[in-house]
């Protein structure tokens, strides 16, 4: 994956320069350290300031680029996040019934978790870095275990199965990403999924016949489209790098993401002229 050149400025050439005070708090990734996605304790989010944080780095970026609102969920509590994701705020509005559920949308994420399926020599999976598109389908018939969870008919996880057919848009983006770019995707309870990659994705149809077999009363389900990076590949970048690179891996699934999506995401003028 290509990393993003910055620009530079007058830190690369000055070392003792400081910015001046509100420009050096926006949340640019600028501070960022890789050493914050930590493969045993998970993303650092706590004890650090506001604009070194990764839920407000990539904010930023995506209400820059989108010029629209988006809203920030995580699982994990504490210094250390396990799971964050970002959503529109426009999608999740337009719901008829799920307008105030998460779980209902199509969001992007990271997350520091196992790769399914590929035990090593200890028996425990390797864990990667994840970027990426995350669609839920929770719970598919009730009671609900705690509210929000059971899909409703206005989830974008139907948009989803019904694009997973041979020629739709996410046909084409899928087999762009994971037989060209690295991607892969998955589909599955989290704990048991369905791996697909270069080596053996066919078509979409691949993604909706995988979903049939989680049972939809006992499990939970969910579908992922990520780039996978190693300890060292995350360790090996700057901060800022490793930001540009999460950048760069939402811009490449944000066309999945959008047929998917109730309200697509479009770019605004002024992120495209940027580019």
């Amino acid at each position: 994956m290509i990393l993003m050149k910055r620009s530079s400025s007058a830190k690369d050439w000055l070392p003792l320069a400081k910015g001046e005070g509100r420009a050096a708090e926006l949340p640019t990734g600028e501070a960022f350290r890789s050493e914050w996605i930590d493969f045993q304790r998970g993303i650092r989010v706590g004890n650090i300031e506001p604009h070194e944080r990764i839920t407000q780095i990539l904010k930023f970026y995506l209400e820059r680029r989108y010029h629209t609102s988006f809203v920030t969920d995580r699982w994990g509590r504490g210094v250390y996040w396990q799971w964050i994701c970002w959503l529109s705020r426009a999608n999740r509005e337009a719901k008829p019934i799920s307008h105030d559920v998460n779980f209902g949308c199509a969001k992007l994420f990271i997350s520091v978790s196992e790769i399914q399926k590929q035990p090593s020599s200890t028996g425990q999976n390797p864990k990667v870095f994840k970027s990426g598109l995350q669609i839920e389908r929770g719970y598919a018939q009730g009671p609900e275990p705690y509210p929000g969870c059971l899909l409703k008919p206005d989830w974008d996880w139907h948009r989803l199965i019904k694009q997973c057919a041979p020629g739709t848009k996410l046909d084409d983006e899928l087999r762009r990403l994971l037989k060209r770019e690295g991607f892969v995707a998955e589909v599955g309870d989290f704990e048991a999924n369905a791996v697909f990659n270069a080596k053996n994705f066919k078509s979409a149809r691949q993604i909706r016949d995988a979903a049939k077999k989680y049972p939809k009363k006992k499990e939970w389900a969910g579908f992922q489209l990520y780039y996978p990076m190693t300890e060292r590949e995350v360790h090996d970048c700057s901060g800022y790098e490793l930001v540009q690179a999460i950048c760069g891996i939402f811009s490449e699934v944000s066309p999945a993401m959008n047929a998917c999506m109730q309200v697509p995401l479009t770019i605004s003028h002024e992120a495209g002229a940027s580019r």
